[in-house]
């Protein structure tokens, strides 16, 4: 019992280890976005952080503490929405990166208006999805979509579109609109990264396989691809050669982005006919894949 409550000790702890090292790295590496690239040159963002950017420009307040105090609401809501360790983490990435802004001194990397937004989104995005990593977050404005998201028809991206258009178009009135088309582009080049840390280039994919050869295919997956796969009891219906009601093994397999191309070729030679359905999913865990370490 003794060992057991030891090992769970120090796996917390290395947990909580890993959690502070990604947030440190999302705070680096959203302070040389915003002090390497936008902030220098007036450029604006999406979200909680474009809001921030926009009074800062207008009002001459220190982002520092407009950082802070725009984000004050989304941390009491994933306080009261999520979890109190949310909370906490999101304050500490927070906190941090107020005072990274005003301590590190990052240089001015470019003045080039396309490289700014791309690489300044870059940066940015990459230190937001760092962040969501380590179980915090650095935007809080998915907090609130989440929030409106179940008391509302509109789903948590229609939410994060909706703000998003709202900050552009206040920038476009109070600035001009190339500012606001730029930040348009700063705000896809932050999404892209943060889709990319968060789900990665092995994006697991769902596949669906009918298939008369469904032993054949099965065998392949489990001893030629090494992946489990799990047998559902299915009947068929209406097909190609009309109506048939017979008993059919369904096959469930759960591959990487990278595999699925393997996998299908693979199957395409044991079973021309087979019917194939495949869809994206946002994480596995358990069973014969890796699940990826998001909070």
């Amino acid at each position: 019992m003794t060992s057991t409550v030891i090992e769970t000790t120090t796996q917390a702890r290395l947990r909580l280890l890993k959690d502070l090292g990604f947030l440190c790295a999302g705070v680096l590496c959203a302070g040389m976005g915003l002090k390497g690239f936008l902030l220098p040159n007036d450029f604006l963002d999406g979200g909680a952080m474009g809001i921030a950017l926009l009074l800062e420009v207008t009002t001459g307040v220190e982002l520092a503490l407009l950082v802070v105090v725009v984000n004050l609401p989304f941390i009491w809501m994933g306080y009261r929405q999520i979890s109190i360790g949310f909370a906490i983490r999101t304050i500490i990435a927070i906190g941090l990166l107020a005072i990274c802004l005003v301590v590190v001194p990052y240089p001015l990397v470019t003045t080039d208006k396309l490289l700014i937004s791309v690489f300044g989104g870059f940066f940015l995005g990459a230190g937001i999805g760092l962040a969501i990593r380590g179980g915090g977050v650095l935007d809080g404005t998915e907090v609130l979509a989440i929030w409106i998201s179940r008391r509302s028809p509109l789903t948590v991206g229609d939410v994060i579109m909706v703000i998003n258009v709202l900050v552009f178009g206040a920038a476009a009135l109070l600035l001009n609109i190339e500012t606001a088309l730029y930040a348009m582009l700063t705000y896809l080049a932050a999404s892209k990264t943060i889709d990319f840390l968060l789900h990665g280039i092995e994006e697991y994919t769902a596949v669906i396989i009918i298939s008369d050869q469904h032993e054949a295919i099965r065998q392949m997956i489990t001893e030629q691809m090494g992946r489990g796969v799990s047998v559902l009891k299915g009947e068929k219906g209406y097909g190609k050669r009309g109506l048939r009601h017979n008993d059919t093994n369904i096959l469930y397999v759960v591959v990487t982005r990278l595999e699925l191309t393997r996998l299908k070729d693979k199957i395409e030679q044991i079973d021309s006919q087979a019917f194939i359905v495949n869809h994206g999913i946002d994480d596995a865990k358990g069973g014969m894949v890796k699940g990826r370490p998001l909070h």
